[in-house]
């Protein structure tokens, strides 16, 4: 698509580099989605690729993912043998409706940033933990958990001007056991729910339910819970009205899909390794 009323395309190489925002402005990093349809509002691109920034790193204290990463580079990470939570990266990465094509072009920030429930780098972002480091617009810098960047359906906690830098994932949770589920109403359909579990050491369980909802839900306890308790807990914490609605599902066989799907991952990590 031709993005006809783009009249100038600005490549900082630095933060300081970055200009002011002005209305019409808009981010440019994969443009996958920037790019497939008419942004009449649009009159300015500010390109974030000559910025250069590393797309993976892996420390002592877990894994930074740059926002420009593409979903091809997380993908095909090698990751430690001791992360044996990192199997959701490629099973995450395999949930997108899209092609390989766009594997190579699409970007982890991007798909936070579009705030789709469906978004499949929120799930996995989500439930590993991940922290966002936010550059704000005014120059200053903050931090907020993936769980809470998301507010609802193409919502989130950018003020124009903001721009996401990085998701970085703790070393505890990327050492945790972990189930996946995900269905759709087709065989390659978009995501209609998309549960992700995981148990800590000490036996803490998390269970992330993300595109049957508008935003991630994260629910934590102590210990794995019993089929009645995390029914429940489900129940509680997510109210009917968080469930998502389009043609790919409605919100009452989302909600018994949750519910099907958060048992059926409690039941796989009850069982012992």
């Amino acid at each position: 698509m031709d993005l006809n009323t783009i009249t100038e395309i600005v490549r900082p190489r630095a933060r300081d580099e970055l200009p002011a925002w002005m209305a019409g402005d808009a981010w440019l990093a994969g443009g996958t989605w920037l790019f497939s349809e008419p942004q009449v509002d649009l009159t300015r691109l500010i390109d974030l690729t000559d910025l250069n920034w590393p797309a993976l790193a892996i420390d002592d204290a877990g894994l930074s993912i740059a926002a420009t990463c593409t979903v091809a580079q997380l993908d095909g990470l090698q990751c430690p043998p001791d992360w044996i939570a990192a199997q959701l990266v490629n099973r995450c990465c395999r949930a997108f409706l899209a092609s390989f094509k766009i594997w190579k072009t699409a970007t982890i920030g991007g798909n936070l940033c579009m705030s789709l429930p469906a978004g499949p780098m929120i799930s996995l972002t989500a439930a590993l933990n991940g922290i966002c480091t936010i550059w704000q617009v005014n120059g200053g810098e903050r931090t907020i958990p993936v769980v809470d960047f998301v507010t609802g359906n193409q919502r989130n906690v950018l003020q124009p001007g903001d721009l996401l830098r990085q998701i970085d994932i703790p070393l505890a949770a990327l050492k945790r056991r972990s189930a996946f589920r995900q269905i759709s109403l087709t065989p390659v359909g978009r995501s209609a729910g998309l549960l992700i579990g995981s148990l800590a050491g000490d036996g803490g369980f998390e269970l992330t339910v993300t595109a049957s909802t508008v935003r991630p839900v994260q629910l934590a306890f102590s210990a794995l819970p019993a089929a009645d308790e995390l029914r429940q807990a489900i129940s509680q914490g997510i109210p009917d009205t968080l469930y998502h609605t389009d043609v790919h599902g409605k919100p009452l066989w989302r909600r018994h899909m949750t519910l099907r799907l958060a048992e059926e991952i409690r039941r796989e990590l009850q069982v012992r390794p």
